[in-house]
């Protein structure tokens, strides 16, 4: 069982689309194993019944206790988790697996015949508690549609990633993700927050690709001047497929490659946004701290007229 860090501060990141087939899961995997080579500690806690995290790394999700044991509150999260070398599991550097399988499908039916007043909605936020303090970043790879344990991502995330592909249907799909991250945020998550955008798949050389691109920075560019969607987009290649044949990532297989390289580059702006985030939170809350200190600082004690008593006025 891992120990709870004191101090780590853990950033639960859901990452989906409402639209299957725009590179998810691939950007889930690659991601984490990007920041697990910075040093970051990453968990993917597979939430898709077609189990596309835990399939790219070879794994029989089948053959393990995982996110379906944890939802229906039969296992601890931490007890479940999947580590490098365990039992034959292969991962990337610092990146753990909580892995699913087909058995999600039924998930709603077990709950219900629990507790048919169970709030499906709120199955993840214990088990998300109890990883706190323990990884840097637990990544929700969530499923393509509206699943009840995709809508409990919404719900126990502090950041959510779109990801698409420069197709207009994968585009269509962020309008449907943007609704639901809104309305998480008014029923029940107030804190969850858009991370970014990641652009995958993309072919330079095409003048749709780059209309696309072009649109989606546009259309998540809210002031004119800053875009929600990453510098960094990752380009379209074949040893995407290689790698997903070799049961790898990239960092494994083609660690030197131009994908590679942009992966690197794409953690590197998942964590310096969030840096930069927590940042501006603490010199805000700092601001407003100081605020009120001076608000009460202009409130002096003059001497009464009789001892022991005191009267105030404002300053000036």
């Amino acid at each position: 069982m891992a120990e709870r860090a004191s101090g780590v501060r853990t950033n639960v990141v859901a990452i989906g689309n409402q639209k299957g087939g725009v590179g998810k899961t691939t950007n889930t995997v690659h991601l984490a194993a990007a920041l697990g080579e910075m040093g970051r500690r990453c968990l993917i806690f597979d939430l898709d019944m077609n189990a596309g995290s835990t399939k790219h790394f070879g794994i029989k999700g089948e053959g393990f206790l995982g996110t379906f044991e944890v939802i229906t509150g039969a296992e601890s999260a931490i007890d479940v988790v999947l580590r490098d070398g365990e039992e034959d599991v292969h991962l990337p550097k610092n990146v753990d697996l909580i892995a699913s399988c087909r058995k999600l499908e039924k998930v709603d039916q077990v709950l219900l015949s629990k507790n048919k007043f169970s709030p499906l909605q709120d199955i993840l936020l214990k088990p998300i508690a109890s990883l706190r303090g323990i990884y840097d970043y637990v990544f929700l790879d969530t499923a393509p549609n509206a699943t009840s344990p995709t809508i409990a991502a919404y719900l126990a995330a502090d950041w959510f990633i779109l990801t698409a592909m420069p197709e207009p249907f994968a585009i269509e799909g962020l309008n449907e993700a943007l609704t639901d991250i809104k309305d998480a945020q008014q029923h029940g998550n107030q804190n969850l927050k858009l991370l970014g955008l990641i652009l995958c798949g993309v072919d330079k050389r095409t003048r749709l690709s780059n209309d696309l691109k072009q649109y989606v920075h546009d259309a998540f560019s809210p002031d004119g001047k800053t875009s929600a969607k990453f510098d960094t987009t990752i380009s379209r290649s074949t040893v995407i497929g290689q790698t997903q044949d070799a049961r790898k990532t990239l960092f494994q297989t083609h660690s030197k490659h131009e994908v590679t390289e942009q992966y690197r580059s794409l953690a590197r702006e998942v964590d310096g946004r969030i840096a930069t985030y927590f940042t501006h939170l603490a010199e805000s809350q700092e601001a407003a701290a100081a605020a009120a200190r001076g608000e009460r600082n202009n409130v002096v004690p003059l001497a009464a007229t009789q001892p022991g008593q005191v009267r105030e006025v404002e300053n000036g």
